[in-house]
């Protein structure tokens, strides 16, 4: 590209917000120009504004800039929203309403049957349906989401099996404390203890890989018949959600046969050679004891879903263990990478 596309972030301040700012300090399609946050945090200079918490430096750009309110109309045409999903839903439908694409991480619009639920390594033709949102909402522009972060690394390690007939699947998360945001867990309830319960993960783990791995028809999403049964549960890791995940298909399947689908594994971001695109989006490691959070989850600047470990199931037909950084691809990243997306479509 000739020259960057002026982006914004919604919620710039938050971790989330903050990956964004990170992916996007020298992204060679698009620049943070605007970033808006709390009433708290605008009026600010974002250096001041934010208590940084990634390992990188805080980029010099987005350190220099004032933090502005969220107001709709302002800012660029293409923004992203890290805004927590108690206060998103309101304000990134009027951000739509006004003439704004946004690519949300919140939960708020997942399920709406007219917004994409977008992972472009799977269902890229989902994008069909936002020139739909101006004609049922009256809306100017439009609302895209990524997944659940763990939703994300699910759907990512069931989209080639489901050509197998794949019709059952147990998952067991172990989620990293990033994934509570910042101040997140109280220590004393996270160090050297799990935490089996995480409020409203399971049944996004279980609705949201449906709509992910179903069918375009028309104006709507068919749902894939895969029924998941979910357990989440925090652990005291830093970042990377680790899932234990068993599969059910309507056929005898080889394991070797799996394993030739994970590996074969691409979509349209390979294709087009998108920025943020791993080149494997699905790495199966062969020792018997990955991945691991702290070994793996950065590898491919954390856009990879990594997998090991896959061996017979006695209650269904095969488990592996699958695992994803979470703040990343499951969150910042994904975004970015659906925006990419995007703006190779032309939406942007």
């Amino acid at each position: 590209m000739s020259s960057r596309v002026a982006v914004g972030v919604l919620g710039a301040t938050g971790t989330v917000g903050q990956q964004f700012v990170r992916l996007l300090a020298n992204h060679p399609w698009f620049e943070a120009t605007w970033l808006a946050g709390s009433e708290r945090s605008s009026g600010r200079k974002y250096a001041e504004a934010c208590n940084w918490k990634l390992s990188t430096p805080m980029p010099d750009a987005a350190a220099a800039r004032v933090v502005q309110e969220p107001v709709p109309g302002q800012g660029p045409r293409l923004v992203f929203s890290a805004l927590d999903a108690n206060v998103a839903g309101d304000i990134e439908k009027a951000f739509a309403a006004a003439g704004h694409l946004v690519v949300s991480n919140a939960r708020n619009y997942r399920m709406d049957p007219l917004v994409p639920l977008l992972i472009p390594e799977i269902n890229p033709d989902h994008l069909q349906l936002v020139p739909k949102q101006a004609e049922a909402y009256g809306w100017k522009g439009g609302i895209v989401t990524n997944s659940n972060c763990s939703t994300m690394f699910l759907a990512m390690a069931l989209a080639p099996l489901r050509q197998f007939g794949l019709t059952t699947c147990n998952v067991v998360t172990l989620q990293a404390v990033s994934g509570a945001g910042y101040p997140g867990v109280p220590s004393l309830d996270i160090l050297g203890n799990i935490i089996p319960f995480i409020g409203g993960e399971e049944d996004k783990l279980e609705i949201e890989p449906q709509k992910i791995l179903g069918s375009l028809a028309g104006t709507h999403v068919e749902p894939h018949p895969v029924v998941v049964s979910a357990h989440t549960t925090r652990v005291p890791v830093i970042d990377g959600h680790s899932e234990m995940i068993s599969v059910g298909f309507d056929r005898t399947v080889a394991a070797a046969d799996i394993r030739a689908a994970f590996e074969a594994f691409r979509g349209v971001p390979q294709e087009l050679g998108l920025p943020s695109a791993p080149k494997q989006p699905l790495v199966y490691l062969e020792a018997e004891n990955r991945p691991q959070p702290r070994l793996d989850v950065e590898r491919d600047g954390g856009m990879a879903v990594f997998l090991g470990r896959l061996r017979p199931c006695p209650v269904l037909q095969h488990k592996f263990v699958a695992l994803g950084h979470n703040t990343v691809r499951g969150a910042a990243g994904a975004a970015l990478l659906n925006a990419e997306l995007m703006q190779a479509q032309g939406l942007v």
